[in-house]
């Protein structure tokens, strides 16, 4: 069992914000705008000050407009693929920072572990390494899966972060070891893709192809929480912010009214709930079904 969470562990929460159009409501821009703002604001005034960004569309400038003043937040930002080369990939992390209008960022993030397994890694992490040098970045990491071998990527790379989905449907960094190992190295762990892609919200009609033939499994899991009386955001939450090696648990909201729903689960009593009776099949998860169950803040 993992032991009841802190009452502090709010400080654990961080924010994603989803800015595409399957989750945020279509808005003219002036009110898209507002109601960014309105979201930033709630998370300040929770002390929610933590939040994940990536290089993609305009999120980081629509981020940038609509900090309150001053910002409490610390921002991660992560890096456009090595195919773009190491040069691009400094050019925009940099560029990252102006767009999200910051004179530096709380920490820099390799977006896959792939790139750092490649013949580049070493000079793509020097490169990192040189930004944080220069104060532009306080911390430096990088993004993996359980099959990436994220410890031995630590040993080698010593990072200060290491972010890995984490789940209860996919609990396989903790069953395994791997966040122990990494706790073991004095690395930060940030635990994303903390509700599996929505799996547990999903009725079985509305479940992605590849994911139908585990609706029975999901369907058990539902029916568990259901019986202990225990919403299924609260269970995934409390999961997550539960284990003592995750330090910071990366959660998806595209408005002000996710966030106060993920603050609620937040801070709701940790459920005494037998979480290894909550996660699908190992040998299941490990296979084709990890990519899903493991894909999505």
């Amino acid at each position: 069992m993992i032991p009841n969470r802190a009452p502090s562990s709010i400080d654990k929460l961080a924010i994603a914000v989803v800015h595409q159009p399957e989750r945020a409501q279509p808005a003219p821009s002036g009110a898209r705008e507002d109601a960014l703002r309105f979201l930033l604001q709630t998370a300040a005034d929770a002390k929610v000050h933590k939040v994940a960004t990536r290089p993609e569309g305009d999120g980081e400038r629509w981020l940038g407009q609509a900090w309150p003043f001053p910002s409490p937040f610390q921002v991660t930002v992560r890096t456009v693929p090595i195919s773009d080369g190491v040069d691009r990939i400094e050019a925009r992390a940099r560029r990252s920072l102006e767009r999200l209008g910051l004179p530096r960022g709380e920490a820099l993030l390799i977006s896959s572990a792939a790139d750092l397994a490649g013949a580049e890694g070493r000079a793509l992490w020097d490169r990192l390494s040189a930004l944080k040098d220069r104060g532009l970045f306080k911390r430096i990491g990088f993004c993996a899966t359980v099959e990436d071998g994220p410890a031995l990527l630590a040993r080698r790379f010593q990072p200060d972060i290491v972010q890995l989905p984490v789940n209860m449907l996919d609990q396989r960094a903790h069953r395994t070891g791997v966040l122990s190992e990494l706790a073991a190295l004095g690395v930060e762990v940030h635990a994303a893709s903390v509700f599996a892609d929505g799996l547990l919200f999903m009725s079985g009609d509305a479940l992605p192809a590849d994911m139908v033939r585990h609706g029975h499994a999901l369907s058990r899991i539902r029916r568990r929480l259901a019986e202990a009386r225990v919403d299924p955001m609260q269970a995934t939450l409390a999961y997550a912010l539960g284990l003592p090696e995750v330090s910071a648990v990366v959660a998806s909201v595209a408005s002000a009214a996710e966030l106060r729903a993920t603050i609620a689960a937040a801070h709701a009593p940790a459920p005494a709930l037998d979480w290894e009776a909550l996660q699908l099949e190992p040998a299941t998860i490990a296979t084709g079904s990890a990519a899903r169950v493991s894909s999505a803040a």
